[in-house]
């Protein structure tokens, strides 16, 4: 589900860089912002509900998935509980043909792209390298190499620029990723050639276990004036607020104004992935003081205050949920198991003879073993 905002000519950059910009608090109150409150005063009553029913379908894949995985159907899952209202609220602010680079933990992202449970279990269920066609959904296959995508969402960009497109790019990643050269190299380009890209920033507080407190001392805004691109901090966990800055961004974007950097302060609730233990490097304490900031609840609570959540709304959202997660279980069970030597399809657009080779060294392997076992 999208908001339809169209295409903004114009948006005043905010002179609060520093601050986190929020519009609802964890009790469900309204806040006013003068820079930000007038981007999502068209959100009504049944653009919130929405956007409460798309926070809670995502949290719920997010759950069915951990499920599958520790049921052994799933090989791996990166669990993002917590973090919906950034990557919901994000989503819901581009337009359609907007293109967007995403890491491995924008499940939230690509449902709300349109992507299909199938396609999505794919790659965590080890029976694809990808899940969906990037140039259908204008969005990129989940990257697995930290950072990287960074530099491909700002080449992108700026390709986009030299063809005179009206478009934004957006370049997904997590905080850890911005102690890696490539996010550097990035903004370098990006600023220097004024591409019309967006890099959003999950802050969600841990590296897999290292705090982001060893990474930077001062909030990750504050790097992103340093190469001379406008930057803002959202609460990560108000999905109003995080549709209302990335509005604003992608505002610059279509008008030519060049790059912004966006850092959604949040928190990771579950593991860095399946394979990872939290209670190693977290404290209870911490969990639990980020749980009062949930972004469902905040939703909720704001729905609740302005009348808007009856009986028939909840029902409604819970079976939506109810039927995302049984189409994605379904789909997880009955993916195909695919053939070994499919593993040399599509690792280059024309043939290759390294990739050739090699391949036929499988095919050999693969004989060798299917007469032992005969």
């Amino acid at each position: 589900m999208t908001i339809d905002t169209g295409r903004p000519v114009h948006a005043g950059a905010p002179d609060r860089f520093n601050l986190a910009v929020q519009l609802i608090q964890p009790d469900g109150q309204r806040v006013h912002h003068p820079d930000f409150s007038s981007l999502v005063a068209d959100v009504g009553p049944e653009q919130l509900l929405d956007l409460y029913e798309d926070l809670v379908v995502t949290r719920r894949i997010d759950h069915e998935a951990t499920a599958l995985q520790r049921q052994g159907e799933l090989v791996l899952w990166a669990s993002y509980e917590g973090q919906e209202a950034a990557q919901v609220g994000s989503v819901r602010a581009l337009h359609p043909d907007d293109y967007l680079f995403i890491t491995y933990r924008e499940s939230a992202v690509a449902h709300c792209r349109g992507v299909d449970p199938a396609r999505m279990m794919r790659l965590w269920r080890g029976v694809g390298k990808a899940g969906w066609d990037p140039d259908e959904l204008h969005m990129t296959n989940p990257a697995i190499i930290i950072g990287a995508q960074t530099l491909h969402a700002t080449g992108y960009a700026l390709g986009t620029q030299l063809d005179g497109a009206t478009t934004a790019t957006v370049a997904y990643f997590g905080d850890g990723a911005t102690s890696e050269g490539d996010v550097s190299e990035a903004l370098v380009f990006a600023a220097s050639w004024d591409a019309p890209v967006i890099f959003f920033c999950q802050n969600n507080q841990f590296a897999i276990s290292e705090p982001v407190r060893l990474q930077t001392p001062t909030p990750i805004a504050q790097r992103a004036l340093g190469f001379g691109i406008p930057s803002v901090r959202v609460d990560g966990n108000d999905a109003l607020a995080v549709l209302a800055v990335t509005r604003w961004a992608a505002a610059r974007a279509y008008e030519g104004s060049g790059p912004t950097f966006i850092e959604a302060v949040t928190y990771r609730m579950g593991p860095h992935t399946t394979s990872d233990d939290p209670t190693r490097y977290r404290v209870a304490a911490e969990t639990e003081l980020w749980k009062a900031r949930d972004p469902i609840d905040r939703v909720r609570r704001l729905l609740e205050r302005e009348g808007r959540l009856d009986d028939a709304a909840v029902r409604r959202v819970q079976a939506s949920a109810d039927h995302t997660a049984a189409r994605l279980r379904d789909a997880a069970r009955s993916l195909p198991v695919p053939e070994p030597l499919s593993l040399f399809d599509n690792v280059y657009v024309d043939p290759h003879p390294l990739v050739d080779d090699e391949r036929e060294q499988y095919r050999r392997y693969l004989a060798r073993w299917e007469e032992v076992g005969s």
